[in-house]
């Protein structure tokens, strides 16, 4: 390519979205531009923070195994979260105000890699954000709403289970009028997150290679800076206290039960009591509440990476390199497609339901000859989850 020559990527998509041309560089490099930053549209550039300058461009290959990358866990995500509503929804046992939360989780994650990925694969294809300034808050802005109202949903399905096993108080204490309420103040407590940087409390700027938009933790700004501290302090670490403190008692609670009918048992003579109804009843809670822990679990694996982003953007941000905060987005992202599986495997009755409305789910699988009676048995006992 020789010195003042455009790269041709760099034209098609000038042409094809009609914006203004790139600041006036020569692209002298095997590449055809000098940083990341390189191919942003003029009316971007404003919200690239500097420290993005310092990067080079990365090898096109790593935009197609991005992009291969986000697909694939917008498939599973999308079809995953799909199926689950629709299972939930026209299944009558399982309509159950626990399992409203449930379903709002589904929605939250369809609705996060609905919003998340076509975008991300656009801009990977042009190798910049192409959709312009107040697109690129908007999908700053869907993110955070969606992650928000996921791990809110997880503290609800987490207080609901600390109340099922540790206050031993029946599901019914649930109605489906409070389980309704909790989940519209879930989302307006996320839509208060996610609407602060609209009016000036934080903001949505490009990050990493320049194909996602995301909080401004770059900037030393107060507002940005106060924000952010607020955001991770409440959303993320305030949250995750919040569980623990909920699961140590459940932990401890399952132990003592657990003990408590072996030591029965041992009076009865007998290997074991599940078969009492109270009994399979506290052993479906646990199995429940188990499921739930490697469900949160699996999403704090998932955006830990992005909270390390953003606390290294506040205090050490050269730490921060363009594909280490894509891929921790993307990362963050693809949590989405975990749910879905964990309760195919770990959900009694979902999974029962599941089989019964899509049998080819199946996979041919085997049971054992002793095996349907005790799906039966978990079935029953969850009828109130």
């Amino acid at each position: 390519m020789e010195d003042g020559e455009r790269h041709p990527r760099h034209e098609a998509f000038m042409g094809a979205f009609q914006v203004p041309q790139s600041y006036g560089i020569s692209y002298t490099n095997p590449f055809g531009n000098y940083t990341v930053v390189d191919f942003v549209p003029e009316d971007m550039l404003s919200s690239v923070n500097s420290h993005w300058y310092g990067f080079p461009p990365l090898n096109e290959l790593w935009y197609g195994i991005l992009a291969f990358s986000i697909a694939a866990a917008g498939i599973l995500a999308l079809s995953g979260n799909l199926v689950v509503v629709y299972v939930c929804l026209s299944t009558a046992s399982l309509r159950t105000p626990s399992n409203y939360f449930l379903i709002n989780l589904a929605v939250s994650d369809f609705v996060l890699m609905a919003c998340m990925c076509p975008p991300m694969l656009i801009n990977s294809y042009f190798k910049t954000w192409t959709l312009g300034p107040f697109f690129c808050k908007i999908y700053g802005g869907l993110g955070t709403l969606a992650g928000t109202t996921s791990i809110f949903t997880m503290c609800c399905i987490t207080y609901d289970r600390y109340t099922l096993i540790v206050k031993d108080i029946t599901s019914d204490s649930l109605s489906p009028v409070k389980a309704v309420l909790q989940i519209l103040l879930i989302w307006l407590l996320s839509a208060a997150w996610t609407l602060a940087p609209f009016f000036g409390w934080g903001s949505y700027v490009p990050e990493g290679n320049m194909t996602v938009c995301g909080l401004n933790y770059l900037s030393q700004d107060l507002m940005n800076t106060s924000y952010l501290w607020a955001f991770v302090s409440f959303c993320y670490f305030g949250t995750l206290m919040f569980i623990a403190y909920c699961y140590w008692f459940i932990v401890i609670s399952i132990h003592n039960h657990e003990k408590g009918m072996k030591e029965q048992a041992q009076k009865m003579g007998v290997s074991t009591i599940r078969g009492d109804d109270n009994a399979r009843r506290k052993s479906s809670d646990c199995r429940i509440a188990r499921m739930t822990l490697v469900t949160i679990s699996l999403w704090y694996m998932a955006w830990t990476p992005y909270v390390a982003v953003i606390v290294a953007g506040l205090t050490n941000r050269t730490l921060v390199t363009p594909l280490l905060a894509t891929w921790c987005s993307v990362l963050a992202k693809a949590s989405t497609a975990y749910n879905p599986i964990v309760y195919a495997v770990s959900h009694p009755k979902y999974k029962a339901a599941l089989y019964q409305k899509l049998p080819c789910l199946r996979c041919a699988e085997v049971l054992e000859p002793n095996c349907e009676p005790e799906s039966t048995t978990d079935a029953t006992a969850d009828e109130k989850m």
